[in-house]
C-alpha cells in the first residue's frame, strides 16, 4: 500500500507508530513547514493555515488514520500512512470561506512528537514554539485556492485536506484483512466493537445477497412541504426521530430534498442530542467550490459518524458530523 509521491514524504525517523490515547506535542511552526513540499503538503496531504493555532499543544490521539473514506468519488475506505486524528481538533473554515464542515483534522506524524510524561494538556510549550517567517506562512494561505484552467475567475476553487484526500490516500479493498488487524494493533477498536460490528457486516452482507437488507428498502418519498418548520437553533435538545418515520420522508435515493439519508445515521434513532450548528456553507468536496446552503441543514452536538454500519466504510476514525433535515427529528420538550 505505498504511495508514490513527487513531493516531501515522511522521513523514517519521524514516524512514530502512535496509538489511539497516546499523548503527544504538535510542534512548532517553523519545525512543521521544513516537513512541507512548495504545494504547502506532506505524503500529498496540505497541512492547512487552521492548524496553526495549535502548533505546540499538548493534545492526545483520537485514533490513528491509517484509513479514512473517501467522500469524493467512492465512500470506500482509502489507506493513509503515518497519519492521526487528535482529540477535539477540527477545521474551523476560517481560511478556506468559512466552510462549516467542522472536519477532523489529519496530522501526519513527523508534525508531532511524544509528548513528555510532566507536561500538562493544551498548554504551549515555549521550548519548541519557535515561529515561521511570514512567506513560509503566506504560502500556506495560498494554497488554499486552487487555480483551474477554463473555470470562471470569479469562483473560488478551494483546496483542503479533503478535497486532496485522494491525492493523500491509496485504495483498499473490504476484504483485505490487513486494515482491520491495524484497527486492533491501533486501539481504535476494542475487541467486543470488532466483534459485533464485524458479525453485523457479514450478515448485512449476506441479507443484501438475498435483496432483503432494509437499507436498500426504497423510501416512501412523501412530500415533506407541509411539514412545519422547527427553526431550530445552537444549544436546542431535539430527539432523532425512528428509522421507519425518516425512511418514509426519503426517496429511493435515500434523499430528502437533496440531502442524504446515510446509514451510519440509523444508529442515532431515539437519541438526543443538542443542536450544535445550522449549516448554511460547505465545500464541495468533489469541486473545492464553496455551496451556499438555503434549505434547513442541521449539525447535531455529538451524534458523529462512527464507521460501523457500511461495510465499505467499516471502522473509518474520520467521525464526520452527518447533516439532517429537520423533518427527522422533533424538540423535546
Amino acid at each position: 500500500m505505498n504511495i508514490m509521491r513527487n513531493g516531501k514524504s515522511s522521513p523514517p525517523d519521524q514516524r512514530l507508530g502512535l496509538r489511539a490515547g497516546e499523548w503527544v506535542e504538535i510542534r512548532s511552526e517553523a519545525e512543521i513547514l521544513a516537513t512541507l513540499d512548495e504545494q504547502g503538503q506532506l505524503d500529498g496531504l496540505p497541512f492547512m493555515p487552521e492548524m496553526l493555532q495549535f502548533c505546540g499543544q499538548r493534545v492526545r490521539v483520537h485514533k490513528v488514520a491509517h484509513k479514512t473514506c473517501d467522500t469524493i468519488k467512492t465512500y470506500n475506505n482509502r489507506y493513509m500512512p503515518n497519519a492521526v486524528h487528535l482529540d477535539g481538533l477540527r477545521c474551523n473554515g476560517a481560511a478556506h470561506g468559512g466552510c462549516q464542515a467542522r472536519c477532523l483534522l489529519f496530522w501526519k506524524e513527523a508534525w508531532l512528537r511524544r509528548s513528555q510524561a510532566h507536561s500538562s494538556p493544551g498548554i504551549t510549550s515555549t521550548d519548541h514554539n519557535s515561529k515561521a517567517g511570514t512567506s513560509d506562512k503566506d504560502r500556506l494561505f495560498r494554497h488554499t485556492r486552487q487555480v483551474v484552467a477554463d473555470t470562471d475567475p470569479a469562483t473560488e476553487i478551494y483546496s483542503c485536506q479533503a478535497t486532496r484526500l485522494r491525492d493523500a490516500t491509496a485504495l483498499l479493498h473490504w476484504y483485505d484483512p490487513r486494515p482491520y488487524f491495524a484497527d486492533l494493533r491501533s486501539g481504535n477498536v476494542s475487541i467486543a466493537v470488532f466483534t459485533k460490528y464485524v458479525v453485523l457486516a457479514m450478515g448485512r452482507a449476506i441479507l443484501r445477497r438475498l435483496n432483503r437488507d432494509p437499507a436498500l428498502r426504497p423510501g416512501l418519498g412523501v412530500s415533506t412541504s407541509t411539514e412545519k418548520p422547527l427553526n431550530l437553533q445552537p444549544g436546542e435538545m431535539v430527539r432523532v426521530r425512528s428509522r421507519e418515520e425518516i425512511y418514509r420522508t426519503i426517496g429511493a435515493n435515500r434523499k430528502n430534498r437533496g440531502l442524504w439519508y446515510d446509514i451510519e445515521m440509523e444508529a442515532f434513532s431515539g437519541e438526543s442530542f443538542p443542536v450544535l450548528a445550522r449549516v448554511e456553507r460547505l465545500l464541495d468536496e468533489r469541486t473545492g467550490k464553496m455551496i451556499e446552503l438555503s434549505r434547513d441543514c442541521i449539525m447535531l452536538d455529538g451524534a458523529v459518524c462512527g464507521g460501523c454500519r457500511s461495510m465499505n466504510r467499516l471502522f473509518c476514525p474520520r467521525a464526520i458530523y452527518p447533516y439532517w433535515r429537520e423533518v427527522w427529528l422533533e424538540r423535546v420538550s
